[in-house]
């Protein structure tokens, strides 16, 4: 599934997180694609509720199993997530980029094992709730377009930004090993 949700480590290049950006930096929720393709979303809270639950799960139950976290009811398309991006944020008009066609990356998401093998798992957000935790997290902070289409907030911008800073290696691997960012960090 898709994460999003307000974190230390936030995120514009994802789904509900970008339509979000977009309402609030320019009133305007744009979907790049016709609206049509489905995504599975799963709040970033959900995600850690997952592992947790995992964790504390008999081994025989999870052990060298893979999980898709999140819940069946959480799979939407584009345009169905951007009408509740758009409540949320009051006031918004929903649009689509011009010539925006189908994206070849749709898919629906079974999370029913996860259910079945890991019991204490128990999602509490959806992507109402969502949405609305991330209109009130932005009315905290002056977010720029800037912001949530390049380096700061986009993970793809970010490593070719640090490749041509010299810090990554092809590999994309630190080259100084001694150092790792962490959220407490400030930007550059």
């Amino acid at each position: 599934a898709t994460a999003y949700g307000w974190s230390p480590r936030f995120r514009a290049d994802l789904v509900i997180n970008n339509l979000a950006c977009w309402a609030k930096v320019t009133g305007e929720i744009l979907i790049l694609s016709d609206g049509t393709p489905w995504r599975p979303v799963v709040h970033v809270q959900d995600i850690s509720s997952a592992f947790a639950a995992a964790l504390a799960a008999p081994r025989e139950a999870i052990h060298n199993q893979a999980f898709n976290v999140g819940i069946n009811t959480e799979n939407y398309q584009v345009r169905d997530l951007a009408a509740i991006v758009q409540e949320a944020f009051p006031g918004c008009q929903v649009s689509y980029a011009e010539g925006g066609g189908p994206d070849p990356r749709s898919y629906r998401v079974d999370f029913s094992k996860i259910g079945r093998c890991v019991p204490a798992f128990k999602p509490t957000w959806n992507a109402q709730r969502g949405a609305e935790e991330l209109c009130s997290a932005f009315g905290d902070i002056a977010l720029t377009q800037e912001d949530f289409r390049g380096p700061k907030y986009v993970r793809l911008a970010r490593l070719k930004a640090l490749l041509a800073e010299g810090k990554l290696d092809e590999k994309l691997y630190w080259k100084d090993r001694t150092y790792y960012p962490t959220s407490t960090d400030k930007e550059e």
